[in-house]
C-alpha cells in the first residue's frame, strides 16, 4: 500500500491477492476491473497486474476440472 510504511518485496502484490480473493467472493469471481482497482490501491507494477492476470486465470482454471 502506498501509506508510506516500508513492506518487504512483495507484500503488496500478496496483499492484492488477498483482497482480490475477498472481493471475488463477494461478487463470485474476480474481474479485470478488481486487478485494475486492486493495482491501484495497492500500488501495484505493470508487471505485478500482469502476474494477477495469469495467476488468477490459472486459479479459474484449476478448479472449473
Amino acid at each position: 500500500m502506498a501509506d508510506g510504511t516500508v513492506l518487504p518485496k512483495g507484500e503488496d502484490l500478496r496483499r492484492a491477492v488477498l483482497w482480490i480473493s475477498e472481493q471475488g467472493k463477494a461478487e463470485r469471481g474476480w474481474s479485470y476491473a478488481l486487478i485494475e482497482e486492486a493495482s491501484r490501491r495497492f500500488n501495484l507494477s505493470p508487471k505485478d497486474e500482469e502476474f494477477l492476470i495469469h495467476f488468477l486465470r490459472e486459479q479459474k482454471s484449476g478448479n472449473d476440472g
